[in-house]
């Protein structure tokens, strides 16, 4: 799948919820040949951001041998070590400190990043420079598990952008044949981690620029009768990607990223099934709970050669299978996203009998 550099760049910035309008700066992006330096950019510009604002501190607990008592008081190593002999005491103090776990990461990824054969030399020397500036921060080794762990809140939030950034730099990264440098993934081919991304620059792109809506992903309840509760326990979880609800009307949205968009099988090509199958279930308990608003549904995936604009009503549903191709101007990239949803609006007004414009896709 070809996507320009500048789209990638907007579709993580909507992906991790640093929005273009936003104080990001683009950062030289369309001098960037490829998506492993497009990151080393985008990491180094949020970086220089984050030292101008000062990086973010907390409180650690350090141990002192202490002339006065400050603190709490450490009696087992006092006794152990008897510093009453020395006038001294041994204490735990809270200190504020830069050396918390997400500036740690950050220092992490740059140092990852700056040893990554496809990255410029210039970036590279840039992410160096970077992170000697972390002087007072702990160096780790990355693993799963710090992302995890990182807790973000009010004061710090404007972290959560790089710590989404680093965590994708991370599972990008992989040894090159001797070892001591890294390559990057081809992650435009990684449907798994592709799709988590393209499902949440919809919903964030339709949740910054169709403020009419309300836009979240939601979890629907199954319409089950004759059960008992430990029965009930063990369905799935439904969780739809996107919905949209508006006071007269709700649009399910399930967002799917493949290399191949159609299935194909002994009599040609078809929509692939269980997409199809998923976002008709969400339709039709949606329906059963919210019996009296218009309702319709949309497959979209991104165009890999093939478009498609496929209109269907399903159990008296309207449905839309369509994409959208990332390979053009991203102005016109956000009109196509506005007019398939006018498509699912009009719709689903139009299955109650109400009046609608633009036409419908029915």
């Amino acid at each position: 799948m070809k996507i320009p550099i500048r789209n990638l760049y907007y579709l993580f910035l909507y992906a991790w919820a640093q929005f273009p309008d936003g104080a990001m700066g683009e950062a030289g992006i369309d001098e960037s040949p490829d998506l492993p330096n497009l990151f080393a950019k985008m990491l180094a510009a949020g970086t220089r951001r984050m030292l101008r604002r000062g990086l973010d501190r907390g409180y650690k607990t350090f141990t002192h041998e202490v002339v006065g008592p400050r603190g709490r008081l450490r009696l087992d190593r006092m006794i152990k070590e008897a510093t009453q002999l020395r006038g001294t005491a041994i204490c735990d103090l809270d200190e504020l400190t830069h050396d918390v776990l997400h500036n740690q990461v950050l220092k992490a990824t740059l140092a990852s990043l700056a040893i990554c054969q496809d990255v410029e030399k210039a970036a590279r020397h840039d992410l160096r420079a970077l992170g000697k500036l972390f002087y007072d921060v702990e160096d780790i080794r990355l693993s799963a598990s710090d992302f995890r762990r990182i807790a973000v809140s009010r004061n710090n939030r404007q972290y959560v952008f790089l710590m989404r950034l680093c965590e994708f730099v991370y599972w990008s990264l992989m040894p090159d044949e001797r070892g001591a440098r890294s390559r990057f993934q081809h992650v435009l081919d990684d449907e798994v981690r592709m799709s988590a991304v393209f499902e949440t620059f919809l919903r964030n792109f339709f949740q910054f620029h169709r403020t009419e809506y309300r836009v979240r992903a939601e979890s629907p309840t199954w319409h089950v009768t004759d059960a008992t509760q430990d029965d009930l326990a063990l369905l799935p979880r439904m969780i739809t990607d996107i919905t949209l609800r508006q006071s007269d009307h709700t649009i399910i949205i399930d967002a799917k990223y493949y290399k191949t968009t159609l299935a194909k099988g002994l009599y040609g090509e078809r929509v692939k099934s269980d997409n199809l199958y998923q976002l008709i279930t969400y339709l039709q308990h949606e329906r059963n709970s919210q019996k009296d608003r218009a309702l319709s549904g949309m497959l979209l995936y991104p165009d890999v050669g093939r478009s498609l604009h496929l209109k269907y009503r399903l159990l008296d549903i309207p449905v839309l299978v369509a994409t959208v191709d990332l390979a053009q101007e991203w102005r016109a990239i956000e009109k196509q996203l506005h007019g398939l949803l006018e498509d699912c609006a009009a719709a689903a007004r139009s299955t109650n009998g109400q009046k609608s414009s633009p036409p419908g896709i029915l």
